[in-house]
C-alpha cells in the first residue's frame, strides 16, 4: 500500500510540474507576441464610460491633442499629481486639449468621493475590469501617454509628474 501512495504522489507532483512549465512558457511567450502601444505608434483606440454616465471613445477626439492617464486612488503619486493635471486641464482644455483620467479602482463611489474631495474636474473614465489598461500594457501607476493630434503617441511618462512637464509635454504635443 505504501509503494503505490508514492507512486500516486510522484504521479501527482509531475502533473503539477507540467502544468507550471507550460504555463510559464506561455505567458513568457504571449507576453512577447503582444505590441502595446509605444512612442511614435498609434494609440489604440477604446471605448469607456465616465463618471459622467456618458461613454467616450478615444477616435471621438481624432484632429486634438489628448492626455491619457492611467491612475488609482489607492496610488499616493497618483493622488499627488492630479491637482497638477487638474490646473493643466483648466489652461488647455480651453484650447482643445483632451484630457482622460483612466481610473481602475473597481468603485465608482470611491472615485466620484476622491474626485469631491479634491475638488477636481478632470473627465474621468472608468476602467474597473482593466481591459483599456491591459490593452495598453500599464503595469506601474500613474502611467500617461500624450498623444498628438495624428493619433500617435509622443510621450510615454510612466510615474508621478510634476506641472513644469505636464505643461511643456502638452505645448510640445500640442504642436
Amino acid at each position: 500500500m505504501g509503494t503505490y501512495k508514492r507512486w500516486v504522489q510522484l504521479g501527482i507532483f509531475a502533473v503539477v510540474l507540467v502544468v507550471g512549465i507550460l504555463t510559464i512558457i506561455n505567458n513568457l511567450s504571449s507576453s512577447d507576441s503582444k505590441s502595446y502601444p509605444q512612442v511614435g505608434g498609434k494609440a489604440l483606440n477604446f471605448t469607456l464610460v465616465g463618471l459622467d454616465g456618458q461613454t467616450h471613445e478615444l477616435a471621438d477626439f481624432k484632429g486634438k491633442p489628448v492626455v491619457i492617464n492611467f491612475w488609482g486612488t489607492f496610488c499616493p503619486p497618483c493622488k499627488e499629481e492630479m491637482p497638477a493635471l487638474q490646473r493643466q486641464y483648466e489652461k488647455w482644455s480651453p484650447q482643445g486639449v483632451v484630457f482622460l483620467e483612466v481610473n481602475v479602482d473597481t468603485n465608482k463611489v470611491t472615485v466620484q468621493g476622491f474626485m469631491d474631495q479634491y475638488k477636481l474636474s478632470l473627465p474621468v473614465l472608468l476602467d474597473a475590469n482593466e481591459k483599456v489598461r491591459k490593452m495598453y500594457g500599464v503595469m506601474d501607476y500613474p502611467t500617461t501617454f500624450f498623444v498628438g493630434k495624428d493619433g500617435k503617441i509622443t510621450v510615454k511618462k510612466i510615474g508621478q509628474m510634476d506641472e513644469s512637464f505636464i505643461d511643456t509635454t502638452i505645448a510640445a504635443t500640442k504642436g
